[in-house]
């Protein structure tokens, strides 16, 4: 049940309109009417996305006398919030071994710093024992 649930939450959230007034709605409660002040579309298109929206369980509406408010209901963000978490982990514990691997891979790798040095040494020995090349001369 969680899942239908969880599903008609994020088809809900895809649409940018809803996404809208679920983001007014956070600030603080608002009737259709005032919602549909802020768009370019009617009260009646408003009201379907509230539909939605109230399907999902992310809005619900009350009545206070002749005003029906309509209000975020929090349970369902933190179940998209407690399923979202879950992934990031998962993403994260991957992205660490992935780092681990590659940090031990430069490790045994890279060269040691004694090595380093004696290799600079014999270049510059190779290089002084090599006969010197006059300019156009082939050798």
């Amino acid at each position: 049940m969680a899942v239908d649930q969880l599903s008609r939450a994020f088809v809900a959230l895809a649409d940018p309109t809803r996404r809208d007034i679920v983001a007014r709605l956070s600030v603080r409660d608002a009737t259709v009417g005032e919602l549909a002040e802020s768009y370019a579309i009617s009260m009646q298109a408003v009201s379907k996305h509230l539909k939605v929206l109230e399907e999902a369980g992310l809005v619900s509406r009350s009545r206070d006398g002749q005003r029906r408010p309509c209000h975020l209901e929090p349970q369902v963000f933190e179940l998209m919030t407690s399923w979202i978490e879950r992934y990031r982990r998962q993403a994260e514990e991957r992205f660490s071994r992935l780092d681990a691997l590659l940090a031990d891979l430069a490790d045994e790798t890279a060269p040691t710093g004694e090595n380093d040095h004696d290799h600079d040494h014999s270049d510059r020995d190779r290089d002084r024992d090599r006969p010197q090349q006059s300019e156009g001369v082939p050798s």
